[in-house]
């Protein structure tokens, strides 16, 4: 399959170069062609691996991925261009994070709407799903390196959409057990207010290698 990952931080890096390990071919997205964070995964993820602008990342995609930093995810999204996202499943693993906002950070918003939310409006024939900002990004693309049972959330109006994710994170070596659905894209109003405590946990544990597991 065809991927395009928008961002060329920790979190873009992790999954498109997991995903070109995977056998599938991915192009990283950055705010324009040619950038050197883009160019250097590139140059280093072996064939299968390309780079070029959010727009061309997004063109190029039959499914894409938005890793950029929350805060600026509306704009990338919209550089990117609502045509070559018309259709297609977005999974949003951005968290809504404001800028220089101390630490734990505040979100850009939060209780009634969801970065996610926002995505799905600014871009209403896009596919969004919500997944994987609960967990670091080593996790994302290795959760065996977690030891213990422990879940990853994804939630969506789009049911067919969701199906593709799923297969996604099977592929990244989540079980079918371990992904929990929770429900339309509402449930991403959790999932992103969920990383205050996150970050709470990390700097309580010395590690972002951590998960929690739902037990019922």
């Amino acid at each position: 399959m065809r991927y395009g990952v928008l961002g060329t931080g920790m979190v873009g890096t992790a999954l498109a170069g997991r995903l070109v390990q995977l056998g599938h071919q991915v192009m990283m997205g950055a705010r324009s062609a040619g950038n050197a964070k883009a160019v250097a995964w590139a140059e280093g993820a072996g064939e299968g691996a390309s780079q070029g602008s959010f727009a061309d990342a997004a063109s190029f995609g039959e499914v894409v991925i938005n890793a950029t930093s929350g805060a600026h995810s509306l704009d990338a999204l919209q550089a990117a261009g609502a045509g070559a996202l018309r259709g297609k499943v977005l999974i949003d693993v951005a968290n809504p994070i404001e800028p220089d906002s101390g630490m734990p950070p505040r979100l850009t918003v939060c209780n009634g709407d969801s970065l996610a939310e926002q995505l799905q409006r600014a871009l209403p024939e896009a596919r969004v799903v919500k997944t994987l900002n609960t967990v670091n990004c080593s996790v994302m693309v290795n959760p065996g390196g977690v030891p213990g049972v422990h879940h990853v959330y994804v939630c969506g109006d789009d049911v067919a959409a969701k199906a593709t994710v799923r297969d996604l994170l099977r592929e990244l070596g989540w079980a079918d057990d371990r992904v929990v659905d929770t429900g339309d894209l509402t449930a991403a109003r959790g999932a992103e207010m969920y990383l205050i405590h996150w970050i709470t946990l990390m700097r309580a544990l010395g590690t972002p290698q951590f998960n929690l597991g739902v037990q019922r």
